[in-house]
């Protein structure tokens, strides 16, 4: 399952094409998408401790339009009623039992850089960024960092010193990022893949049903295609399950993103848990693992309960291509 360096340069080249390839393509059987393609991204910048870090990828921050916040209590898609969460949705500074790590409005990064030491990968079976902050802030009360959308844009939602609710034990030490996308299943059993993938003479394409969505994507008239062409099947936690790939776009952000991580927090390694056969771990950690690891994992590796980011998370050339941009810095 896993691809050599050779197809991670054809997945990244997909980026600069992707919008040639959109034009080929409809949202529905009905819609046009416009004869010019979007904008390339551009260069953003993400906050630590208050402090600007550049990241090679476009970042909306909770304080910009159309960013998400998670500092506040009112639900961005509606207003309160009896069902919205009360309280606090995160841990403001970083908090392990009752040792306060990092202090609340803590301004030096490198305070933060001796706890954090774990980058946690999820997807949000939610489809798109806008739906999973819905789901996330105004049902279910959590948070994350950051949240990938399937064209690519990263929205920060709150300051990297806090404490965000999205892999029980390792919030403490962790920044967390939701990848839009609809989720890994079991072969053959009633899955919303049908609903969200179409083909046309491109290829495979997220078609973003309706009833699903609370608002488009970012970039005008995108149109999202996985990066490999086909269902990818694999197991994680002793289970079959298939999915889509994730689209270039979305590793072109998230291997920008992760490097960027991987400078501003040197305990963050560019490396993910391994089997005594070198292979990424398909299954949870072992408490000692999971204590003993510094780097880049998956929700499934912390949780047993959880399959994400899946079988379609092309894991060795993402981070083969971390470590060479890491090598460029």
């Amino acid at each position: 399952m896993n691809l050599g360096s050779t197809h991670l340069s054809i997945v990244l080249l997909l980026v600069a094409c992707m919008a040639l390839a959109s034009c080929r393509a409809t949202t529905s059987a009905s819609a046009a998408l416009p004869s010019e393609p979007p904008p390339p991204p551009s260069r953003g910048h993400i906050l630590v401790c208050g402090q600007k870090v550049p990241v090679d990828a476009p970042v909306v921050l909770w304080t910009d339009y159309p960013g998400y916040n998670a500092y506040t209590t009112t639900p961005r898609f509606g207003p309160a009623n009896d069902k919205s969460p009360q309280g606090e949705r995160y841990q403001p500074g970083r908090r392990s039992k009752e040792l306060q790590l990092i202090q609340p409005n803590e301004t030096n990064p490198i305070e933060l850089a001796r706890v954090v030491d774990q980058f946690v990968l999820h997807y949000d079976v939610c489809g798109l960024a806008s739906t999973c902050f819905k789901v996330l802030h105004d049902q279910r009360g959590l948070s994350v960092h950051f949240l990938l959308d399937i064209d690519g844009t990263i929205y920060q939602t709150m300051d990297l010193r806090e404490q965000a609710f999205h892999a029980t034990k390792s919030n403490a030490r962790s920044i967390g990022v939701e990848i839009a996308h609809i989720g890994a299943y079991k072969p053959f059993e009633k899955s919303p893949i049908d609903e969200w993938y179409k083909r046309d003479a491109g290829g495979p394409y997220i078609d973003l049903p309706e009833r699903f969505g609370t608002g488009g994507v970012r970039t005008e008239g995108f149109v999202g295609r996985p990066a490999r062409p086909e269902l990818v099947r694999g197991e994680i936690q002793g289970q079959q399950l298939e999915q889509y790939d994730y689209t270039p776009q979305q590793y072109a952000s998230l291997i920008a993103l992760t490097a960027a991580l991987c400078k501003e927090f040197p305990r963050l390694a560019p490396e993910a848990p391994r089997d005594a056969d070198g292979q990424v771990l398909n299954r949870a950690m072992s408490d000692e693992e999971w204590q003993n690891f510094s780097g880049i994992l998956g929700h499934y590796h912390v949780q047993t309960n959880k399959v994400d980011p899946g079988p379609g998370f092309d894991w060795e050339p993402f981070l083969a291509e971390v470590r060479r941009q890491l090598a460029l810095r």
